[in-house]
């Protein structure tokens, strides 16, 4: 997998949680860049780790699906891709509290553990490709830290909207990631 196709995916795989943090910067009074920072660095962390846990758990697995690799990596991002997609479509609404809300870091931490879960899942597929899994897991961590920061400030503004569009355009670059690891495979 080259760079550029580290960085989509580093990307893609922030989306879930730049929605989850335009809805806690639209809770949140007047959201300060030092508090979005914060809120970010423990998304990004977070982000960061799972898919080395991930990694860890597929390489197990490696030398028993190495013909399949690039197949079961496909299937995992076409799955997420498209779940990201239709959570992006849904018409649920999260319910938006009537006055502005402090965020506790316990559940900050809850949301970013459920927003990587994802990213454990790209995890186990990079364990059946040829990439640096640290690489992967530090631009994750980093385009979340990044992404969760400028949530939280627009959030007020932009509400629920972009959280949707950016479900979609994650789940659509998650979906091309995997096709480009499937021709890779395929086309060599």
């Amino acid at each position: 997998m080259n760079f550029p196709s580290l960085v989509l995916l580093a990307f893609a795989m922030s989306t879930d949680a730049f929605a989850a943090a335009i809805g806690k910067g639209a809770a949140m009074q007047k959201p300060r860049l030092l508090q979005a920072l914060r809120i970010g660095l423990l998304f990004g962390v977070i982000e960061a780790i799972t898919p080395l846990i991930g990694w860890f758990a597929g390489s197990v697995a490696t030398k028993w699906v190495s013909e399949w690799d690039h197949w079961i990596a496909f299937v995992l991002l076409l799955v997420l891709g498209g779940l990201m997609i239709r959570e992006g479509l849904s018409d649920e609404e999260e319910e938006a509290s009537p006055e502005p809300q402090k965020q506790s870091l316990v559940k900050l931490a809850l949301t970013a553990v459920a927003t990587s879960i994802d990213a454990m899942a790209v995890g186990v597929g990079l364990a059946f490709v040829d990439v640096s899994i640290l690489e992967a897991s530090l631009l994750i961590g980093l385009a979340t830290t990044l992404m969760v920061t400028i949530g939280v400030m627009v959030g007020r503004m932009l509400g629920g909207i972009v959280g949707k569009r950016a479900e979609i355009i994650g789940g659509v670059v998650l979906i091309g990631v995997g096709a480009a690891i499937l021709y890779e495979h395929i086309g060599a």
